[in-house]
């Protein structure tokens, strides 16, 4: 026993508290455009998509495999608290990547309102629509595992919270690539 199980516990209620807050934040998120005609559009495929991606990360079934660890019911509990931490740690992981796409589908939303000014689209506008789109794909290609993963870290480690046992950036990414997407 190495007498750091409350410390386990106590991460993965803050991660799972994180990701609640993440997922109330998608769920909000709108999804459908005032106008009908922008429904096929960069910035709203890209809302809804989200909205599915964060559906489908809040039902994906937990993983209760734990490895049968020796040493007693307080390693057994060690084994247990990892596997929810890894579950809790990939979650709230896919959740930030979905926050900050739907973050950038929204600021190409304001960037397009204020390019069209309560008009529709028109021959006009094309190239400042243009640099819309390309400036969402932009901001889209930068949303990598990588830099979410190293902000998460350094947000959690300026908070004080407890990171010796966080899962590596491999392991999240197996968690995840075990629960592919069927819709």
């Amino acid at each position: 026993m190495d007498g750091l199980n409350e410390y386990r516990t106590a991460r993965v209620a803050e991660t799972l508290s994180d990701f609640r807050t993440l997922q109330y934040y998608i769920a909000a998120a709108p999804v459908d455009p005032p106008n009908t005609d922008d429904y096929y559009t960069e910035g709203w495929a890209a809302l809804r998509q989200c909205t599915i991606d964060g559906q489908h990360i809040l039902n994906c079934a937990a993983d209760v495999t734990v490895p049968r660890a020796s040493g007693g019911e307080a390693e057994q509990q060690k084994a247990e608290l990892r596997q929810i931490l890894l579950d809790a740690y990939s979650r709230r992981h896919e959740a930030q990547k979905i926050y900050l796409r739907q973050a950038a589908a929204q600021r190409w939303i304001e960037y397009r309102e204020q390019v069209l000014q309560g008009q529709r689209p028109s021959n006009a506008h094309r190239r400042q629509l243009r640099a819309c789109d390309d400036q969402l794909r932009s901001e889209l290609v930068q949303i990598t595992d990588e830099a979410i993963y190293q902000e998460l870290r350094s947000s959690d480690q300026n908070m004080g919270r407890w990171t010796a046992e966080d899962p590596s950036l491999r392991a999240v990414q197996r968690w995840v690539r075990a629960r592919p997407q069927t819709t």
